[in-house]
């Protein structure tokens, strides 16, 4: 789901053309995963996946811990560390290599995936990504070794 999620926000920032950082990148595809999913399992179908996504990958990302989802399935508070010590934090992780850039948004939007994956299936799944981002190519091979995440 990782690759799949570096795929989906590296074709969203090409698609864009402008030289945003990560967060702006992962919004624009929660976003549209948000208004593809939506009218599909409604606000509030969203809004809990949305949140055990997140809460998922919190255990993954402590950086995401300022992220929250709205009772209309918006994320807030992406790019927003804890504070200055937060940041610092995140900054010696970064060099250390213990933590890539963006690496909590890749996470955040993987275990969404990962969840549809889980709920809906592979193939509602990759339909409903096709609708959303018709230009982009999709294959069955989103995991690594067949084994879902």
């Amino acid at each position: 789901m990782r690759d799949l999620a570096h795929r989906l926000l590296a074709y969203e920032a090409i698609a864009t053309m402008t030289p945003e950082p990560m967060e702006a990148a992962t919004f624009r595809v929660y976003e549209k995963l948000r208004q593809g999913l939506g009218e599909f399992a409604g606000v509030a179908g969203f809004q809990s996946l949305a949140s055990r996504a997140l809460a998922l990958a919190r255990t993954e990302a402590p950086s995401l811990s300022a992220v929250r989802v709205s009772e209309d399935g918006a994320l807030l508070g992406l790019g927003q560390g804890l504070g200055e010590i937060q940041h610092q934090i995140d900054i010696d992780k970064d060099r250390a290599g213990e933590s890539p850039a963006g690496e909590g948004e890749v996470i955040l939007i993987a275990r969404l995936l990962g969840l549809l994956l889980l709920f809906l299936g592979e193939a509602l799944t990759l339909s409903l990504l096709r609708i959303t981002w018709p230009g982009a190519a999709f294959d069955n091979r989103n995991s690594e070794n067949g084994r879902k995440e």
